[in-house]
């Protein structure tokens, strides 16, 4: 814990400086940064009252209420009073104020693409997808939504990593689980079956929340495997859509039979195979991860469902 307290910290501070936070002229602008904020929220709100420009930004009431006046001396918002409440003023940015507004946009556009300049295409892109995971993380779960896309190139790595991680993080599973989850989504790549065969990713904010596989198993039988959702997604539905897609897609393509490996110690999973009708068929236990687990075989059958 101590480490990661110290690395935000640091970072912090690191991004103070590069994004000018405390510059008292943002960007060679007459505006901090905190009052260039105020005048996007207000030309990017419907008609916004202070109050809102506080609770959206979090700001203290008296300095948002300063900036406020400082701008409509300067003539670049005016303020409406409400006929149904007079104490309720109504904010709208001026041309004077949107002229302002389009200069420090500009600027700071131009300050990113010459960041993005330095860097070569797969930096940039791996900066862009650690901001979108920061973002995504530091988030409040309420604000998230998931979608849901067919496998792409690196995709595979990525879900035999993840899993392999989680498992060992949450459930302190040895190196065979990164075996099996290597070898399924190596023979799946190599293999694929178009038409047959999906692997399905959802995603929250175009990051990896999710994973889910069918295989064809030949004799009408599908497999649905590696099903998992990343601690950060849980409690959004993901692991219930994943399941939903893979047996549509098994049904669509006329799959008699889906079935799957599982763990009692996955009760999450367990939960949402048994609510789509899976049945559990058969249990044994085995070590094969270090610890000693009871491993369960479900199925359910496509034509009757």
């Amino acid at each position: 814990m101590d480490e990661a307290i110290e690395t935000i910290r640091r970072f912090n501070r690191f991004y103070t400086r590069f994004t000018g936070v405390l510059n008292a002229r943002f960007l060679g602008s007459d505006l901090s940064l905190a009052e260039a904020r105020i005048l996007f929220e207000i030309i990017h709100g419907d008609a916004p009252l202070a109050s809102d420009l506080q609770a959206r930004l979090g700001m203290d009431a008296g300095f948002v209420s300063r900036v406020l006046s400082r701008f409509e001396a300067r003539g670049w918002l005016v303020r409406t009073r409400s006929s149904e409440d007079a104490r309720q003023r109504a904010i709208a940015v001026t041309p004077a104020g949107r002229a302002i507004f389009r200069q420090i946009d500009e600027r700071q556009h131009d300050a990113v693409v010459a960041t993005l300049n330095r860097l070569g295409p797969t930096d940039r892109d791996d900066l862009v997808s650690a901001l979108r995971l920061a973002q995504t993380l530091l988030e409040p779960q309420p604000d998230r939504a998931f979608t849901i896309r067919t496998f792409r190139t690196g995709d595979m790595g990525m879900i035999a990593a993840r899993q392999s991680i989680l498992y060992r993080e949450v459930y302190d599973w040895g190196p065979q689980i990164e075996v099996i989850a290597g070898e399924v989504t190596t023979n799946f790549i190599r293999d694929f079956k178009p038409g047959r065969e999906q692997c399905w990713i959802a995603e929250v904010n175009g990051v990896m929340a999710g994973s889910v596989f069918l295989t064809d198993e030949g004799d009408g039988i599908s497999r649905l495997r590696l099903l998992y959702v990343e601690p950060f997604a849980r409690g959004l539905g993901i692991g219930n859509a994943l399941v939903e897609t893979c047996l549509r897609f098994a049904r669509e393509v006329g799959y008699s039979t889906m079935t799957l490996w599982t763990h009692t110690i996955l009760a999450s999973a367990r939960r949402i195979y048994a609510a789509h009708g899976f049945e559990c068929v058969e249990s044994h236990f085995h070590s094969d991860f270090g610890a000693r687990l009871r491993s369960e075989t479900w199925e359910i059958d496509l034509r009757r469902t």
